[in-house]
């Protein structure tokens, strides 16, 4: 993941849009692992079947930032951009909602995604999310879409 989290093309959409190192990445790694001891869901590693490389994440999250104005469930994912336009995003995402709604009985789930992120949206119309709402986001302003997806109506 700490690959994933230096790369500014990725980064560029996350957060305040700056780089983590690695004690940063440490850092999120614990508070995912948290998530999952708390919640009862989390984050997955998405790799690829042949190699077994870790080429980023997938998976469930009450977003911290948004809890007060936008609560809910959340779908995510980070790729590593050498994997991106590859399908990878979408098909993880796609197992994560599956997981949501057979093993977590969620029967809705939104996602979060920064104004201008054309390619978080591309996974998000293929998911069968629609737009909910904009607004900025309460930590750093930028503006933010929020799609929404009712499962009990996900075909999965």
């Amino acid at each position: 993941m700490a690959d994933i989290h230096a790369d500014l093309r990725v980064m560029r959409w996350i957060g305040d849009g700056s780089v983590r190192d690695l004690e940063r990445t440490a850092e999120d790694i614990e508070r995912w692992e948290q998530e999952w001891d708390e919640e009862g869901f989390g984050l997955f590693a998405v790799e690829l079947l042949a190699s077994g490389e870790l080429i980023g994440f997938a998976g469930l999250s009450v977003p911290e930032a948004l809890a007060q104005v936008l609560p809910g469930v959340a779908v995510g994912w980070r790729i590593g951009s050498q994997f991106w336009g590859q399908g990878y995003a979408s098909e993880a995402a796609h197992a994560t909602l599956e997981f949501a709604l057979q093993d977590r009985g969620l029967d809705r789930v939104i996602s979060v995604s920064r104004v201008g992120d054309s390619a978080s949206e591309n996974v998000i119309r293929k998911l069968g999310m629609v737009p909910e709402r904009e607004m900025a986001h309460p930590v750093y302003g930028y503006p933010v879409r929020v799609h929404g997806i009712d499962l009990t109506e996900f075909q999965a």
